[in-house]
């Protein structure tokens, strides 16, 4: 009976876990030291993790070996609980299950216009057309560029390049969103729209990774954040004890939210209790300082 249900317990476990990696080593052909030196990670299903580190420590490289476009020289990748299998049917596979945003759109699109390049995908599977199109006509309404269905691809904004690549991968109905630096380049106003979609995926249940050198935006969207330093994993938590791990963040060349600073230094000036959880923003800040505690 006891062994039924560790048993059960593993493979409810096991069905949680979205994405792993275990011990997974990458070199580029340029004969420097690995991109990748020996990741090792799990992360479950429905999760919105945030990948910090500063340029060069492999999240980039990690994510293209989880969609299959690098193969690692060792190690493995797990999707769903299965290793990555590199044959042109497992690759069709695994990018059905997991959708990369590049950081430049520009890498991503490549046909005339909005409408071929979001229907590209899914046309190649052979999918019955007008559920195709029917599907295509809902994603370009979800992510408002209908206006600019017919135009090219090239002559968009940078912003609007980036909602066109997102509506190529959810097209397919992934399983999971890779964003590697979503916000990259845009004004403010594409920026609040791109927080938007990423949330509404979230609430739709889909695992996103996403590349970020925005600490402060991590610490208040993610469930957990994975701070990589020299191809490594250097911690794996709860976005509150990554951003408060103030030996880990130096090492990578990261430093603490503002907010958490700024409570540092008040906790330390008495004007905030000591066991008051850390704000991940400033508005629950401001209301510990107006509720006097």
């Amino acid at each position: 009976m006891e062994e039924n249900r560790m048993r059960k317990e593993a493979e409810e476990t096991a069905e949680d876990i979205i994405v792993e990696a275990k011990d997974v080593y990458y070199s580029y052909e340029d004969g420097g030291r690995p991109s990748l030196n020996g990741v090792s990670l799990k992360i479950a299903r429905g999760k919105k993790v945030a990948f910090l580190g500063a340029n060069g420590s492999g999240k980039s490289t990690f994510f293209l070996c989880c969609n299959g476009i690098h193969k690692p020289d060792s190690g493995t990748i797990f999707i769903g609980g299965r290793p990555l299998d590199y044959s042109r049917k497992g690759l069709m596979d695994v990018r059905r299950k997991v959708g990369i945003v590049f950081q430049d759109p520009d890498d991503q699109l490549f046909l005339a216009s909005v409408y071929q390049e979001i229907s590209f995908g899914p046309m190649n599977l052979g999918l019955p057309e007008a559920e195709v199109r029917s599907e295509i006509e809902r994603v370009m309404d979800d992510l408002e560029i209908t206006p600019f269905r017919d135009r090219p691809a090239h002559a968009l904004s940078g912003g609007q390049k980036k909602q066109v690549a997102i509506a190529d991968v959810l097209v397919m109905h992934p399983d999971v969103i890779i964003l590697d630096e979503p916000a990259s380049a845009l004004d403010a106003k594409h920026t609040k729209l791109m927080n938007e979609i990423v949330d509404r995926l979230a609430m739709e249940g889909i695992t996103i990774l996403m590349a970020t050198h925005d600490i402060g935006y991590a610490l208040e969207w993610a469930d957990e954040i994975v701070l990589m330093h020299e191809g490594r994993v250097l911690l794996q938590a709860d976005p509150v004890t990554v951003c408060g791990s103030r030996e880990e963040l130096a090492l990578a060349n990261q430093e603490a939210p503002a907010v958490l600073r700024l409570f540092w230094r008040l906790e330390e000036k008495g004007v905030l209790e000591k066991d008051l959880r850390p704000p991940v923003n400033f508005e629950q800040l401001e209301q510990y300082i107006a509720e006097g505690r």
